[in-house]
């Protein structure tokens, strides 16, 4: 492979990637970790979630917020793009914040030691079981719609004194520039309440005495120009400078969304950088807060998948390669079970072999999952060298909306995962087993199982 091919593509994968020879033969490994070794012991597919890649991304923008916003500020992990009780420990860690979508992610989150007033509780539809998780958790609801509101309104009635603080996310009516599965802030999108909704919302939580405490916005994921946020931001700060006017209400805390987007492919290097993003959210926060007199609210940000993307690496074994017309198809062992994006989203990704991953490409190669789907691919036409079967493919940029949007399709196991560190692997979620599989199921009455 051309050296500065390799390079590109070594430049996707977690910071502690190294290509290491030993017994003349080189293999790619992470935080030290010989990942042959570790396919061996784990099986495949098989997830990796590198310690000090993850622990760079948050502190890159942890020295961005101290850099260009004066004020308190923070950041919330996006619970949906992976979590588990190792990764709310983490988090915890660093003192941030997780985003969770209901009772299910809350519960993760408690078991790793999340914090009262730090986890945000998302979703168009929260079910009464979500939000009694809320109240008894003291995790901050996002309002998102009025109904939604009423349902508060009648719980805190209920349980008086354990009231959570509520944020009301508004809808800005433009979205940013991304995939439109991905999109949020459009005018006609399910999330979120437009102006006239959220100045009826602030009444009736004013009215009812209720903590309302944030403003929230969110206009996609997986973006790469923050300039669209300006909009949405100048949006929120007048409807706050109105609602001050008007009611005398003005949030302790501003959340502008996030979804910075990252590189999948080496053809969408270099990655997204971090300052651009905070820069431009701070200074038209600043700027906006100057115009409408307003004081600078905590400045609460959620990164997405930019904090957890690169960090983690799938490893799959190829089982079988195949010609069809001019196409050289390379079979894994893994697909869309795991990593469903190619298929909704049409996401690119790029891979490297794990043993001798500098021989150079033998042309393209398309890496087809195992499931009875057209559309189980996760990279097409990616020039690779030649790969013999059994041999492993390790698939970088991993780390955000596999696992968690995972399934049991065609009966597949969920994979297993590991936390590198300092050349240790450490398992943090077990790979799924049969008995897991059928645990749910029953017989049919008087047909014994």
């Amino acid at each position: 492979m051309p050296s500065d091919l390799l390079h590109q593509r070594l430049e996707l994968f977690p910071i502690t990637t190294q290509v290491i020879s030993r017994n003349g033969i080189s293999r790619l490994t992470i935080a030290g970790c010989n990942l042959a070794e570790l396919a061996e012991q784990y099986a495949t597919p098989l997830y990796l979630y590198d310690r000090l890649t993850l622990d760079s991304c948050v502190e890159a923008y942890q020295r961005a917020l101290r850099r260009f916003y004066p004020a308190e500020s923070g950041l919330t992990y996006a619970g949906k793009a992976f979590l588990c009780i190792a990764i709310a420990q983490w988090a915890q860690q660093h003192g941030l914040w997780l985003d969770c979508t209901g009772a299910g992610e809350i519960a993760i989150a408690v078991a790793g030691g999340a914090r009262r007033q730090s986890i945000l509780v998302h979703g168009v539809n929260k079910s009464q079981a979500d939000l009694l998780s809320a109240f008894q958790h003291a995790a901050v609801i996002v309002i998102d719609n009025l109904s939604e509101l009423e349902l508060v309104v009648e719980l805190a009635r209920e349980i008086p004194g354990k009231i959570p603080d509520l944020w009301l996310r508004l809808r800005p009516g433009l979205p940013v520039e991304t995939h439109a599965f991905t999109q949020t802030g459009q005018a006609d999108s399910k999330f979120g309440m437009d102006t006239g909704e959220a100045a009826r919302a602030v009444e009736h939580c004013l009215s009812e005495q209720l903590p309302l405490t944030g403003l929230h916005f969110h206009q996609g994921s997986h973006f790469h120009d923050p300039s669209p946020l300006g909009f949405a931001q100048e949006q929120a700060l007048e409807f706050i400078a109105s609602q001050r006017s008007r009611t005398g209400w003005v949030p302790q805390v501003l959340c502008p969304g996030g979804g910075w987007g990252v590189a999948y492919h080496e053809d969408e290097l270099p990655h997204p950088a971090v300052d651009e993003y905070v820069s431009y959210i701070a200074e038209s926060v600043l700027v906006g807060c100057r115009k409408h007199a307003l004081p600078l609210p905590r400045l609460q940000l959620e990164p997405g998948r930019s904090l957890v993307a690169r960090g983690g690496v799938a490893l799959y074994r190829v089982g079988a390669v195949k010609h069809s017309a001019n196409r050289r198809w390379l079979l894994l062992d893994g697909g869309m079970a795991d990593n469903i994006r190619p298929a909704v989203y049409g996401a690119r990704y790029s891979a490297l072999p794990v043993a001798e991953p500098h021989r150079p490409p033998a042309g393209p190669a398309w890496l087809g999952g195992p499931y009875c789907e057209s559309s189980d691919v996760l990279a097409d036409s990616l020039p690779l060298p030649e790969i013999e079967p059994g041999e492993l493919l390790a698939v970088p940029v991993s780390g955000a909306y596999h696992l968690s949007m995972g399934s049991n399709y065609n009966g597949a196991l969920k994979p297993a995962v590991l936390w590198l560190e300092a050349g240790q692997a450490h398992l943090i979620q077990k790979r799924q087993t049969l008995d897991d599989l059928l645990r749910r199921d029953l017989a049919l009455p008087g047909i014994p199982a």
